[in-house]
């Protein structure tokens, strides 16, 4: 029998399959991006943080797609029931690349028609980028420090809960560069706030709205001392969320969303058809026995 020692190129090779394997053994999945760092602050909670500190986390085309695939990674990650949306460094996210996203917008050709084709289908996946947000079952919590500029606006309206700290505040840039916001602020911010007066001042002005203003109008739900603060109080919240039924919890924010959209008529035709197979799952009768006992449930992955 021979043995043959791994020499470092293969070492190279095999790390993608280790991670992947070690992952599995965990009971969850790999997450390996440049532009995020995805770590695990608790049982069944992921924090995801933008890692772009020395750009300000201004969003490339890289962070675009991997936004995208980590947060529809994690809708069917069955080990992970909650998430955290942090930001590394100095602030909380600088808005888009210009740099980065100008060049890919230059590069369409032909004439006005031409270009609008060639350029709608990359709007459309941008948008797709914070829609996955949104359309991942786990609840997500914005833990917003200092500057939330232009895209990271769009970025936080997506989330489930916001908190910042005190020296945050939120800026819908995008008329300060010649354009009207296009992936997700225009069509949800007026949802979040309710205020159709304030929604169109913060979008026509571009002027910032801090933190005492974002919590007095609901943009917020708290607002934490610093950066640390907010961090640790969103993380909190996001283990009180992971200690409940996945069955109830994902099944509230897949209603929450519909009813947003839909009538109430339509949205209570929707939960019944939802429960009529959801009551039948293990999780009620173990949350009964649990609360009969004075216990703490324990549920199976999802």
């Amino acid at each position: 029998t021979h043995t043959h020692t791994p020499t470092p190129r293969m070492n190279r090779l095999l790390q993608p399959l280790r991670r992947l394997s070690t992952a599995a053994a965990n009971g969850g999945a790999s997450y390996e991006y440049k532009t995020l760092s995805v770590t695990s602050p608790s049982e069944h909670v992921l924090q995801v943080t933008l890692n772009r500190a020395d750009k300000r986390n201004a969003m490339n085309m890289l962070m675009w797609k991997e936004m995208r695939d980590c947060f529809d990674r994690i809708g069917t990650d069955s080990a992970c029931r909650s998430v955290v949306l942090a930001g590394s460094g100095k602030l909380f996210c600088a808005g888009i690349d210009l740099q980065d996203l100008g060049g890919s917008l230059l590069k369409a050709e032909g004439d006005v028609a031409r270009r609008a084709f060639a350029i709608k289908p990359m709007i459309l996946l941008l948008q797709d980028s914070f829609t996955a947000i949104e359309r991942c079952p786990k609840p997500v919590i914005a833990a917003v420090h200092s500057a939330c500029i232009g895209a990271g606006v769009d970025m936080v309206t997506a989330c489930d809960v916001r908190y910042c700290s005190e020296d945050a505040f939120f800026q819908v840039k995008e008329v300060d560069i010649g354009l009207a916001a296009d992936v997700g602020t225009l069509q949800r911010l007026p949802k979040v706030l309710g205020n159709q007066s304030l929604v169109r001042e913060l979008c026509f002005s571009a002027r910032k709205m801090f933190a005492v203003e974002s919590l007095q109008h609901g943009f917020v739900s708290r607002v934490c001392k610093d950066q640390q603060e907010t961090l640790l109080a969103a993380q909190r919240m996001a283990a009180l969320i992971a200690a409940k039924s996945p069955v109830a919890v994902q099944g509230t924010k897949v209603n929450l969303n519909y009813s947003r959209d839909h009538t109430v008529a339509d949205s209570l035709d929707f939960v019944a058809t939802w429960n009529a197979a959801m009551l039948q799952s293990d999780d009620l009768m173990q949350a009964v026995q649990a609360q009969m006992g004075k216990k703490n449930p324990v549920y199976s992955k999802l």
